[in-house]
């Protein structure tokens, strides 16, 4: 269990660091510079973070895509100040749904 909470927890930081590094770089390109500095730092950091958890590499991009939607959400809002359209909400709810198995269902691993 304090695995897991652990590997949220980076994929929550990772989150942060793509999204806001990609953010940063968007600022960049209207006109505020420092997001080119700020920006390509945090994706560095990013690779970085989102390869620390030591589950397999398809089931943590699989819940890290999860975790990273709601984040990029998050920041589309609160930064950006986007509505988040009904196709966006409900696409969402199965993107989370598909981390939620990912996360919590654990199948064999199939033998080569």
């Amino acid at each position: 269990m304090r695995e897991a909470i652990t590997t949220w927890a980076l994929l929550v930081v990772a989150a942060l660091l793509e999204s806001g590094g990609d953010a940063g770089v968007r600022l960049g390109l209207r006109g505020r510079s420092w997001g080119f500095v700020i920006g390509p730092l945090a994706l560095v950091a990013y690779g970085f973070v989102v390869n620390g958890p030591r589950w397999e590499f398809s089931r943590l991009m699989g819940v890290y895509i999860a975790v990273f939607f709601v984040v990029s959400q998050l920041l589309a809002v609160v930064v950006f100040r986007e509505r988040l359209p009904l196709p966006v909400l409900i696409g969402g709810a199965l993107i989370v749904a598909g981390g939620l198995l990912l996360t919590f269902w654990h199948a064999p691993t199939p033998s080569r």
